[in-house]
């Protein structure tokens, strides 16, 4: 169930039954020479939707734009600094909040979210207790990030091995590549693609990976192990989803 797709009276109904609701997060950067710039929320919103059909969750609007100033020095990065997007999500949260939803499940598909979603569920808290919202106390917070799922782990390295990388990935090119096969990109990658160096600010970050990959050979993508990959990521986040949105329940 889309919560943009919906009326008002849809969510009431709906929030007699559950007050869980999937929020897909993700990032509008930069992805090498091959990889969509839309990447991160791509990945975030088809894979929310896809849990959101096998647990009947309400999904909400993505999130299209998330914390990724280091790749700021790429044409078409778009980027919100921490204390803005902390801002966007505790908007997010307290608007749902007050209509009755308590249990938040963000599916994230940019590494550079989490630190700043962590610090934004602490603000959050405390935000709600001020206002005094009723049921402040139950609202609960969580991320989910699809890349990480033990299972898509497992298949990235039996796939790819050490040229997954961190950035820029096969796994994450071929789920767009599932969904916009339209979009293949075509390009030369260079052979001796960078890794290991700490991610500093956005000038530092292109002289070290010149051409936006971490570690990766996205070129080893296909449409196919898109659709792998997410099925075991929608399979292992709908789990998680029902035992979260239980957990008050079962106290």
């Amino acid at each position: 169930m889309l919560l943009h797709l919906s009326t008002w009276p849809e969510v009431e109904t709906y929030l007699q039954h559950s007050q869980g609701i999937i929020l897909p997060i993700g990032s509008t950067e930069q992805h090498g020479p091959t990889g969509l710039i839309g990447t991160d929320a791509i990945c975030a919103e088809a894979i929310s939707r896809g849990v959101g059909q096998a647990t009947q969750a309400m999904v909400a609007p993505t999130i299209n734009v998330g914390m990724a100033l280091h790749h700021t020095a790429f044409p078409g990065t778009i980027s919100l600094r921490p204390s803005t997007l902390i801002l966007v999500v505790r908007d997010y949260i307290t608007c749902l909040a007050k209509a009755g939803f308590t249990k938040f499940y963000f599916i994230n598909g940019h590494g550079g979210n989490i630190a700043t979603l962590k610090a934004a569920f602490s603000e959050i808290y405390a935000h709600l207790e001020d206002l005094q919202i009723p049921n402040a106390s139950k609202v609960q917070c969580q991320v989910a990030n699809w890349f990480m799922c033990g299972s898509v782990y497992k298949l990235a390295q039996e796939l790819y091995s050490d040229q997954e990388g961190s950035h820029a990935t096969p796994s994450e090119v071929a789920v767009t590549q599932y969904f916009y096969p339209e979009a293949i990109k075509k390009a030369y990658l260079c052979p001796e693609v960078v890794s290991g160096h700490k991610i500093y600010g956005a000038v530092d970050f292109r002289l070290r990976y010149h051409d936006g990959r971490m570690g990766s050979n996205p070129a080893l993508a296909t449409p196919e192990h898109g659709k792998q990959f997410y099925d075991l990521a929608v399979e292992e986040l709908s789990k998680r989803y029902l035992e979260f949105v239980k957990e008050e329940e079962s106290k």
